[in-house]
C-alpha cells in the first residue's frame, strides 16, 4: 500500500477518534448541566442518540485501523 494511503488512513483515524470522544463527553457535560441524565424523568432521545453517534465515530476508527493493518 503506497505511503499516502497509510497517512491518510491515520489522519481519517484519528479524526474519527477525537471527534468521537469530544461528542460523548459533550454529550455527557451538557446533560449533566441541564439536568436530563441523572434527572427524575427519563433521558430524552437525543442524549442517546448522541451517545450512539459518538460510539459509532469510535467504532469507526477502530474498523479504519483494523482495515489499514490488514492492507500493509
Amino acid at each position: 500500500m503506497p505511503q499516502i494511503f497509510k497517512a491518510l488512513a491515520s489522519i481519517l483515524v484519528w479524526v474519527l477518534w477525537i471527534c468521537g470522544m469530544v461528542m460523548g463527553f459533550s454529550v455527557l457535560i451538557h446533560g449533566m448541566t441541564m439536568g436530563v441524565i441523572y434527572g427524575p424523568e427519563p433521558s430524552p432521545m437525543s442524549v442517546w442518540a448522541g451517545f450512539a453517534v459518538a460510539l459509532a465515530y469510535g467504532v469507526g476508527a477502530v474498523v479504519v485501523m483494523i482495515l489499514r493493518k490488514k492492507m500493509e
